[in-house]
């Protein structure tokens, strides 16, 4: 049927994919390329209505009914509690972890949990969430962790004294130093997960026209809007990179790699410093409230 699901699209089919952030820009599309495919596919957001929205869009466009979402703020512990209950409860595996969700706060605002928000979200919150789905994506047989970073990451550094910028915030720079932790994540990640089948990889996804940065407002988001409307790629083009990293054979044993564009790319010379990145994750613990899950020979 028009729509609807042919041969071609079917090289995803039964695979377990969750994908956080998929209710609009770059994340509702690399669910949709996705759903595309026939991936069983979970969407995980924090607005339960445009959640419901996407879903009923993405089963009429794409045939595949095996479309679910479920409501969680993964700012808060109780948040990323939430989701990964809910999917532990619906799968043994899975195959596919595409942490997306993101924002860039230009005021500094704190979480359910005191921590300052960009960091919450855009980085504890794939530290977090992955860790409470490391024994189901070990239990696939090629499970593969995707965290959309940044190239905004290129010219900060952490503090790891203020990791919270209490001594002074800027917006753009709590965003960039994100973006730079979601890259330090993923390389000590593949590190620790040396001896699994598991993979861990980072991207940046271009600068994409969607509506990211409009929870803001005055100069700030015209300026944003306005540099959209003259350099920005679309949301189809800017989720092509996640989708590469979340599907495409050749990856099946590369880890600890970060891609621009669907091709290897080089992060910035600070992202490759080991110490910094150990003592990031041990911070992050502490953050989360308890130490990252270990599963057979997981992070041994």
């Amino acid at each position: 049927m028009p729509g609807g699901l042919q041969e071609k699209d079917l090289t995803m089919k039964s695979t377990v994919v969750v994908v956080t952030g998929a209710t609009d820009g770059i994340g509702r599309e690399t669910a949709r390329e996705l759903a595309q495919r026939g991936a069983n596919l979970t969407l995980v957001g924090r607005n339960a209505a445009r959640g419901d929205t996407v879903v009923r869009f993405l089963r009429s466009q794409t045939g595949n009914e095996q479309i679910h979402f479920i409501q969680a703020d993964l700012s808060s512990r109780r948040g990323v509690l939430h989701a990964a209950g809910l999917l532990r409860e619906r799968f043994n595996a899975i195959d596919v972890l595409v942490n997306n969700a993101g924002a860039l706060f230009q005021t500094r605002q704190l979480s359910a949990d005191g921590i300052e928000m960009t960091l919450a979200l855009n980085h504890l919150g794939y530290f977090q969430l992955t860790s409470e789905l490391l024994d189901l994506l070990v239990a696939a047989d090629q499970g593969r962790v995707v965290n959309v970073a940044s190239a905004a990451h290129l010219r900060a550094t952490l503090d790891l004294d203020d990791l919270q910028m209490e001594k002074a915030y800027s917006g753009w720079t709590a965003y960039a130093r994100s973006k730079l932790a979601n890259i330090y994540f993923t390389y000590e990640l593949a590190r620790r997960l040396q001896g699994t089948r598991v993979t861990a990889n980072c991207l940046h996804p271009g600068f994409v026209a969607s509506a990211f940065g409009n929870n803001n407002t005055g100069f700030f988001r015209l300026l944003l809007g306005l540099a959209k409307s003259v350099a920005a790629i679309s949301e189809r083009d800017g989720a092509r990179t996640s989708v590469h990293c979340a599907t495409d054979p050749s990856l099946n044993l590369l880890t600890g790699q970060y891609f621009d564009k669907c091709q290897l790319a080089k992060s910035s010379p600070v992202s490759h410093d080991k110490d910094i990145a150990a003592r990031l994750w041990d911070r992050s613990e502490v953050l989360c409230g308890s130490p990252f899950k270990k599963t057979g020979a997981a992070l041994a």
